[in-house]
């Protein structure tokens, strides 16, 4: 876990001699070498998640927005793309964003090396970055990301997969969402890593949701009508895991073939108690959002530039559903936020 930061608005001594508090320019002391230190006055930072419209994303504004009213003179402005796929789209929104001279960007990348440009970009205007749950390839050493240790969540969703199936040969299909990103490729590459260890789970299909839960059900209902003695599934993000729960129902096999989701939805918690999905790999996107702001502030005051940080996960099932613990994860609250 990476470090975190707590927001001062202090004015240092070099500041303070001079007749007002405002920002300043302290060569070599910023993100990029060079960037413009603002220790008082009125914060904008923009936060871009991948797309609007989904459950995980509107927690991930949520806790931004909650990091920014505990703290003074910060503007928060959030907008994205309504497809996390719409590549072009996030780069001209973010572009924008650079136009109107935000002091910060916070942002998940839609696609790992096409928005390495942008943060480029903003880097050489002293706009100091930070990637939410999708980095940049390559990710330069000064742009931190708060996200997922997705290769270690994904080795633990075979884990998952494997105990719910036990013993005995099993056919499984696998759900990506988005190859590209460094979330989807993390978690592919996680997932067949934990495979590894149980050669009675043979891999039979293997077809990308798009993050649509529609193409999800059509894929899911494609991989059973090829596989009717399909075993399991992992569905690698919420959109997956909502079709592929729908084409079980349809299909009427929720809860005989086993289902590894990934993400935590009003829908997905439903699949959980009633059976249909077997166990959710949960993220802390409330968390991602709180985080990733604070240390923002903090850039920007101080020139200072966070850690990357492991926001951790949370494995969901029936039977651990209602603990406190799990609760806590899955209905954050603003005047609790994590600590």
């Amino acid at each position: 876990m990476g470090v975190r930061f707590s927001v001062s608005v202090a004015c240092t001594a070099a500041i303070m001699l001079t007749t007002a508090c405002s920002a300043v320019t302290v060569p070599g002391s910023g993100p990029s070498g060079g960037s413009k230190v603002k220790a008082s006055g009125p914060v904008t930072l923009a936060v871009v998640p991948k797309a609007v419209g989904f459950d995980f994303w509107d927690s991930v504004r949520k806790g931004a927005q909650c990091a920014a009213s505990k703290t003074a003179d910060v503007k928060l402005q959030w907008d994205g793309v309504t497809a996390e796929t719409d590549v072009t789209g996030q780069v001209n929104l973010l572009q924008d964003f650079l136009t109107r001279q935000v002091d910060g960007l916070v942002y998940a990348a839609t696609d790992a090396k096409v928005l390495a440009q942008v943060t480029q970009d903003a880097l050489s205007r002293d706009v100091p970055v930070i990637n939410i749950d999708s980095g940049t390839n390559p990710q330069p050493s000064n742009v931190p990301v708060f996200a997922t240790d997705n290769l270690a969540a994904a080795r633990k969703a075979a884990d998952l997969l494997a105990d719910a199936l036990g013993p005995g040969e099993h056919k499984i299909a696998f759900l990506p969402f988005q190859p590209g990103t460094v979330t989807n490729d993390q978690r592919t590459k996680g997932f067949k890593e934990g495979l590894a260890k149980y050669p009675n789970l043979t891999l039979v299909a293997e077809q990308s949701s798009n993050s649509d839960p529609n193409t999800a059900l059509s894929v899911t209902e494609n991989i059973l009508t090829a596989n009717p003695d399909l075993d399991g599934i992992f569905a690698a993000n919420e959109p997956g895991v909502i079709g592929a729960t729908n084409a079980l129902n349809q299909a009427g096999r929720a809860g005989k073939v086993k289902l590894i989701g990934w993400d935590a939805s009003p829908d997905e918690i439903k699949g959980v108690a009633s059976g249909a999905i077997t166990a959710l790999v949960v993220q802390n996107p409330f968390r991602m959002g709180f985080d990733s702001v604070n240390a923002m502030v903090q850039t920007v005051r101080t020139g200072r530039v966070a850690s990357s940080e492991d926001t951790g996960v949370t494995f969901v099932t029936k039977e651990n559903i209602n603990d406190p613990h799990v609760q806590a994860v899955l209905q954050p609250s603003c005047a609790k936020p994590p600590a």
